[in-house]
């Protein structure tokens, strides 16, 4: 399956009368960007959860760098584990210990000497900006200081994949950028792997895989780029330009600066321009982004049934 960090065949999850995962296949190629996209109760927490061995499948195999996790006597889990980091929707940090106490106390946990873990946190604290929070308890910090103090913890061990769940909900949008601005940073130098679930949908723009889970199953799968070109549409905005002025086979609809007309893809919308240089000096093209595409293999999926 190519050169694939985490492999996942056939899984199969059930709770009482309800199967939370129904059959679940699908790759994450090492150093990508993974996101895992679906609404509440789709599955997404329950097969993040049997990824990291918190939960066990009922069925189907789960491989991290080509070991079944299944099979992992006791020390080759810890070791495994060292490789894989998980930053949970809710903080998982002792709110009266201090940010370094944390830190530690998880770093000494998997077997860091001291004086390593002491300038691994030095290391973390500087590129995730958390130096003057060191000696501080976490109990009045607010989301956007504790989500950086999470990532740090997933981080302590420069593992190889990160697992976020929902890692930016309630953080301002600043906050939530400089926290990707690092993320990105720390996947381009260090070949670090992302795997992304989340209800930003902008958060998911640039993955070069995504899979978008319904009822237990995928209902859409493939980059970015390939999601946005087979479900959205493209549009020309004109501003100061009337509906019964134009002529063409496209839809057009009126709005309350202009018009806009919905093309099949950008190609078709500059030459349209190329065709009306009339229009040079007041149009906009706009093109649909990951919330478009979210909503319409929703509703697809919600016709199909």
């Amino acid at each position: 399956m190519g050169d694939a960090i985490l492999e996942v065949k056939h899984l199969k999850k059930t709770f009482k009368n309800i199967t939370a995962v129904k059959d679940l296949s699908f790759e994450v190629k090492r150093g990508s960007f993974f996101a895992f996209l679906g609404e509440n109760g789709a599955g997404k927490s329950t097969t993040i959860k049997m990824i990291a061995g918190i939960l066990p499948p009922d069925s189907g195999v789960i491989l991290r760098d080509g070991k079944d996790i299944s099979r992992f006597s006791e020390k080759e889990r810890i070791e495994e584990q060292k490789k894989f980091g998980l930053v949970f929707q809710n903080s998982v940090l002792d709110s009266p210990l201090s940010v370094k106490e944390n830190l530690l106390t998880r770093a000494r946990l998997y077997g860091m000497k001291k004086e390593d873990a002491e300038r691994r946190i030095e290391e973390l604290a500087n590129e995730l900006s958390f130096t003057s929070l060191l000696k501080r308890p976490l109990k009045p910090f607010s989301g956007g200081e504790r989500r950086r103090i999470d990532i740090a913890r997933a981080l302590l061990l420069k593992p190889k994949l990160l697992i976020l769940d929902e890692p930016t909900t309630g953080l301002d949008p600043e906050t939530r950028k400089a926290l990707w601005g690092e993320l990105e940073r720390l996947r381009k130098e260090e070949n670090l792997t992302l795997f992304l679930t989340t209800h930003y949908m902008e958060e998911a723009e640039d993955a070069d895989d995504v899979i978008i889970l319904e009822k237990g199953e995928i209902a859409a799968k493939g980059s970015a780029e390939e999601l946005r070109k087979k479900y959205t549409k493209t549009y020309l905005h004109l501003y100061g330009v009337k509906k019964e002025e134009l002529t063409l086979p496209n839809p057009i609809e009126k709005t309350s600066s202009g018009v806009r007309i919905t093309c099949r893809g950008s190609e078709e919308a500059y030459s349209l321009l190329s065709m009306h240089p009339e229009w040079l000096s007041r149009f906009e093209v706009k093109e649909g982004g990951m919330d478009e595409v979210f909503l319409q293999v929703i509703q697809n999926k919600e016709r199909t049934e």
